[in-house]
């Protein structure tokens, strides 16, 4: 019997959990709230430049990911970054650092042909630009609402994969009287988030430095992570430098509602400052974008979120998985996939 299983994101999680069910009688139709796919792992273009400004690559830290990104799916453009990461503390000395020579992978087209091409792999439906706001427990299942009040029908189960703050709202908001739901809501909630801004400067010289990205270990810096997307094949042309400066969570939070030209222009001081380079301090043109709930700093409890199943209500993300990492998020929704295909 064919089972229908609404997904809500379309996120790495959301993308692995399709992957998983393409070859089950599992009907899959995901809801994503914005016009693209793979989530925080996201891709933007600007003056011929292609950067990512969330999760910035693909590690090679989990078996199956790897056997699925290098063997299972297309491999046309996935390309490695070579260069090292380095680390600096407070005082800002930038030297090797612990992962420096760790494997990083992404595509000469963006991060998010990884959720492109596993959605391509499958039949499931993709609605973008649709906010699922209202859950609603019925016989036999789950209606999917958005903020506009449309009813997306009714579906067997249903998976959610946003972060655990905007997944406990879904539950909070959910029509479903049953004492579960606060009790998996609590638990959803409870997931720590670090927010961060992320800020995009672009320079038409070249950097001369021996790093791709530095990050900030001991987190009393105001930036947490600047990285060079002229490392990453077919990102800027020749001679162009395109930093990401993500800011650390003190910062980000203090400056959250700042107007963004002054974000920017702080931004841009702040590295120049740090690789003392003064005339980092007046890129371009710049971007921007704002992480409310940028990365979890801590899992959920698994066994907490066990009675879900009972109500044919399942969960994943990077807050589900052992590690806030895309790895991590796409492995656990292939896991998760494979449980809701053994369950109907």
């Amino acid at each position: 019997m064919t089972c229908e299983l609404a997904v809500v994101g379309a996120g790495g999680a959301g993308a692995g959990a399709a992957y998983a069910l393409r070859d089950t009688a599992v009907t899959v139709t995901v809801f994503e709230k914005s016009r693209g796919v793979c989530g925080r792992a996201a891709t933007r273009r600007k003056n011929d430049c292609t950067y990512e400004y969330g999760a910035n690559y693909l590690k090679d830290e989990d078996e199956r990911v790897t056997e699925l990104v290098t063997q299972e799916l297309p491999t046309e453009g996935l390309t490695d970054v070579d260069e090292p990461i380095y680390a600096f503390e407070r005082d800002g000395d930038i030297g090797e650092g612990r992962d420096s020579d760790e494997h990083k992978w992404t595509y000469e087209s963006g991060i998010t042909q990884l959720a492109k091409r596993l959605f391509a792999e499958t039949d499931a439906t993709v609605h973008n630009g649709v906010q699922v706001e209202t859950l609603e427990r019925a016989a036999g299942g789950w209606r999917v609402h958005d903020v506009d009040g449309t009813d997306h029908g009714q579906y067997d189960a249903i998976l959610l994969t946003p972060p655990a703050p905007q997944t406990a709202d879904l539950l909070g908001e959910a029509a479903w009287d049953h004492q579960d739901c606060n009790s998996l809501r609590q638990t959803v909630a409870s997931v720590p988030y670090r927010t961060v801004i992320a800020g995009m400067l672009h320079y038409p010289f070249e950097l001369d430095v021996p790093w791709y990205a530095a990050v900030n270990t001991d987190k009393a810096h105001d930036i947490g992570w600047l990285a060079r997307e002229e490392c990453k094949a077919g990102h800027v042309p020749d001679g162009d430098s395109l930093l990401l400066a993500q800011m650390n969570e003190g910062w980000s939070v203090a400056n959250y509602d700042t107007h963004p030209d002054r974000l920017l222009e702080e931004i841009a001081q702040r590295t120049a400052h740090l690789l003392d380079d003064e005339r980092l301090t007046d890129p371009d043109w710049t971007d921007h974008q704002h992480w409310r709930y940028a990365q979890p700093e801590d899992s959920v409890d698994r066994d907490a979120l066990a009675p879900a199943a009972d109500h044919d209500l399942y969960f994943a993300g990077d807050w589900v998985a052992d590690e806030p990492r895309l790895h991590a998020a796409v492995r656990n929704g292939l896991e998760v996939g494979a449980t809701i295909a053994g369950d109907r």
